[in-house]
C-alpha cells in the first residue's frame, strides 16, 4: 500500500468489505457516501472497480463504518500456502476447485422453486487462499464473498462469509468425477420486517466449463432448467452429501 493510494487488488478487497456492511446494515451508498463525505461518484466508481481507493477515501469510510477495512491488507501469510484457520493447502493441490459454478438451493420464499446463482472460486495472492465470490443473484446487494477453508481432515470444502462475526457457511463435498459439489448451505433468512431467522438447506454447485442451457434466478416448474436443476438437488440428499434430521 502506497502513501497515496491502495493497489487494485486491495481495492478490489476493501470493496468487497464495504458491499457487505452496505448490505447487512441496509445503509443505500448514497447514505453512505454522507456518512463518509465522499462524492457518491467516487464511492461508485471505488465499489465498481472503475477507480483504485485512495488511502484518504479508505480511512473516510473506515470512520464511517467504524470498521477497519484495511486489517485483512496487513496480515502476512506465504506465499503459494494457505494459512492454518484455512487447512494449510498449497495452490497446486486446489487448483482443480478453481472456477465458475452454478450454485442450486431451495427457494427461501417459494418451497417449489430453487433459487440459481453463480460462485467463482479463484486464487488470491493477498490472502494466499481461495476465495469466492456470488453474482447473479436477484438479491444482488446480499450477494456474498468471503475464504475458502480446505482442511484435509473432514474431505469437505467450506465456503464461510464473516462480517463481523455474522457467518454464511457453504460445507460441500470434494469434486466428483464430473466435477459437482454437493453439501449443505447454512445462513438467515430474511423474515417479517428485520427479523432474520437461521435456515438451512440443500446445495449443489455445478461446474460452468462451458457455454450451456443455464438460467438464473427463481426457477420454477414448467421453466426449461428446473427439471435438471430439481435433479441436482435431489442427489444431494438421496446419495446422502448430507443428511437433514427430523425434529
Amino acid at each position: 500500500m502506497s502513501d497515496n493510494n491502495l493497489s487494485d487488488a486491495q481495492s478490489r478487497l476493501i470493496a468487497d468489505q464495504v458491499r457487505e456492511e452496505l448490505a447487512r446494515r441496509r445503509i443505500s451508498r448514497k447514505g453512505l457516501a454522507g456518512l463518509a463525505k465522499i462524492s457518491i461518484s467516487t464511492l461508485e466508481k471505488a465499489l465498481s472497480g472503475g477507480r483504485p481507493l485512495t488511502l484518504a477515501t479508505t480511512i473516510r469510510l473506515e470512520e464511517a463504518l467504524g470498521v477497519n477495512l484495511r486489517a485483512k491488507l496487513t496480515r502476512p501469510v506465504a506465499q503459494g500456502l494457505a494459512p492454518g484457520e484455512l487447512g494449510y493447502y498449497a495452490r497446486p493441490a486446489v487448483s482443480a476447485i478453481e472456477g465458475t459454478y452454478l450454485t442450486l438451493r431451495p427457494s427461501f420464499g417459494d418451497r417449489d422453486a430453487i433459487y440459481a446463482y453463480r460462485i467463482e472460486i479463484s486464487w488470491n495472492d493477498q490472502f494466499s487462499s481461495l476465495v469466492f465470490r456470488e453474482s447473479e443473484r436477484m438479491d444482488a446487494a446480499f450477494a456474498q464473498s468471503g475464504t475458502v477453508s480446505v482442511p484435509n481432515q473432514s474431505g469437505h470444502i467450506y465456503l464461510v462469509t464473516n462480517t463481523n462475526g455474522q457467518l454464511r457457511l457453504l460445507i460441500v463435498s470434494r469434486p466428483t468425477i464430473s466435477g459437482e459439489m454437493y453439501g449443505i448451505i447454512t445462513t438467515l433468512q430474511i423474515g417479517r420486517g428485520s427479523q432474520l431467522t437461521p435456515v438451512s438447506a440443500p446445495v449443489a454447485m455445478v461446474p460452468v466449463n462451458a457455454p450451456k442451457d443455464i438460467q438464473f434466478g427463481q426457477i420454477r416448474a414448467g421453466d426449461r432448467c428446473y427439471e435438471r436443476y430439481r435433479q441436482y438437488l435431489k442427489r444431494t440428499v438421496d446419495d446422502q452429501f448430507a443428511v437433514f434430521l427430523p425434529p
